[in-house]
């Protein structure tokens, strides 16, 4: 390094189409003049080093800044670069160029070389794939639509798409490849550095499904392979665990890792999606960033193919529609009115703007709630969707059945303070606007998201 006189401006290196990870003296050329592996001094006035391929690492010298984006399963090459500025260079590895404080610091710095004229050219960062499990599916595929409209369109779609009634849901939307959820491990294993970060959103969601054996194949056994894949090839994971893990809230709706182990969920569906949380924070390889999202009651477009299991806004929607009225359960509990039983409602559009968050800030990895962090009335809830489609409310009651009265929760709120200290900052939609804009563009219309 002290050999090179730096008394330069901008040096820049650009993707050789021919790529041999092994061999630095082949792999780039500079200016057509000098190479890496010759120690050649360096034509012209340089002082910054540009390489566009696709993971980020950073060198700082006294005198020269290096900025390299080198392929993840490349550690010869990585480490290659490293012996061979020895001493005075500090280097730092980075999965993404955006969302850490280091990368902050670098972006700041060549926007102002660009400023004082002294950058020539920005090689573009290279994406690479994005897998989303559950992409046809109600949450994946409007995760989909907002990591398109994010400008991602490497996505890795991931599903049973054997049922063809999930398949308006990927209608229009713009990925690079279909996976049979069967077939993802063995596509993983043969691609997975070239994967940037997998959202496992799918999972078997029925909570009147009793059979144990499902949701370990599904939820649990099916989580871990990704789990450890991730861990393996440093994949950051974004996964959907369910508020269901609560039970009937007994120990209340903090997500303190320390609670979890006494949670006592109401059915098979939440016993599986509690237990993989268990296991991965008893797990100590790990992913190099990775969060259990707790899913409350997400309502939005899409969810036209869930049936029974569609959100109650769905199922009041097309009551009012078809009879002018519609039925809530009746309190059997005292201290709630019927229609005032309380859930946290969050509208899916939210949900996925966390997801987007998540991977471009990448905080703190654990378990995080999301809901709005408000309770509201199932008699709100219906209100407001009357008031959508402009008609008079007209609500009955009927009573909860039998044979889910006595696990029927009354009351659940997530606690958002942990998502709010990770720095996820924008608001919410009130129930109020969820169900307005769920109603009036998606289900009158009977448009897709």
């Amino acid at each position: 390094m002290q050999e090179w006189n730096v008394e330069v401006q901008v040096l820049v290196v650009e993707l050789v189409d021919d790529f041999r990870a092994d061999d630095c003296a082949q792999l780039f050329q500079v200016d057509h003049k000098a190479r890496f592996g010759t120690r050649n001094t360096f034509d012209g006035n340089k002082n910054i080093v540009i390489v566009s391929m696709p993971v980020f690492v950073a060198a700082f010298t006294e005198h020269l800044f290096i900025f390299l984006i080198t392929p993840v399963l490349t550690p010869q090459f990585v480490g290659g670069i490293e012996v061979f500025f020895s001493d005075d260079v500090n280097c730092f590895h980075l999965g993404s160029f955006k969302g850490t404080k280091i990368a902050t610091k670098i972006e700041d710095h060549l926007i102002r070389l660009m400023e004082h004229g002294n950058l020539y050219y920005l090689c573009p960062k290279i994406r690479k794939m994005i897998v989303v499990t559950g992409a046809a599916g109600f949450i994946g595929s409007c995760l989909v639509g907002r990591l398109n409209a994010a400008g991602f369109q490497n996505i890795i779609a991931v599903d049973d798409f054997s049922k063809t009634e999930k398949a308006p849901n990927l209608e229009g939307k713009k990925i690079q490849l279909q996976v049979e959820r069967t077939a993802l491990q063995a596509w993983l294993l043969e691609n997975a550095g070239s994967v940037d970060m997998i959202f496992h959103i799918g999972a078997r969601t029925d909570t009147t499904e009793f059979d144990k054996a499902i949701f370990d194949e599904l939820n649990v056994n099916y989580s871990k392979m990704l789990w450890d894949i991730c861990s393996a090839a440093r994949i950051p994971l974004v996964y959907a665990s369910s508020a269901a893990t609560y039970g009937l809230g007994e120990h209340g709706y903090d997500d303190n890792h320390d609670t979890i182990p006494k949670l006592k969920p109401l059915n098979p569906y939440g016993d599986s999606k509690n237990d993989f949380d268990l296991w991965a924070l008893q797990q100590p390889q790990q992913p190099p960033f990775w969060a259990g999202l707790k899913f409350f009651n997400v309502y939005g477009p899409n969810e036209y193919h869930k049936g029974r299991m569609a959100s109650v806004i769905f199922h009041a929607f097309h009551q009012i529609s078809t009879k002018g009225s519609m039925k809530l359960f009746r309190s059997h509990n005292p201290e709630y009115t019927d229609g005032g039983q309380l859930r946290d409602f969050v509208y899916v559009k939210d949900v996925v703007e966390i997801c987007l968050f998540l991977m471009e800030a990448q905080p703190t990895s654990g378990i995080y709630n999301l809901g709005s962090g408000i309770a509201r009335t199932f008699l709100d809830l219906a209100t407001n969707t009357f008031h959508a489609m402009d008609k008079t409310p007209e609500i009955g009651f009927i009573d909860t059945p039998i044979d889910i009265r006595d696990k029927y929760q009354y009351f659940t709120e997530a606690n958002m303070q942990k998502m709010r200290n990770a720095g996820f900052s924008k608001p919410f939609h009130t129930l109020e606007e969820g169900v307005s804009d769920y109603v009036k563009n998606y289900l009158i219309p009977q448009k897709y998201y």
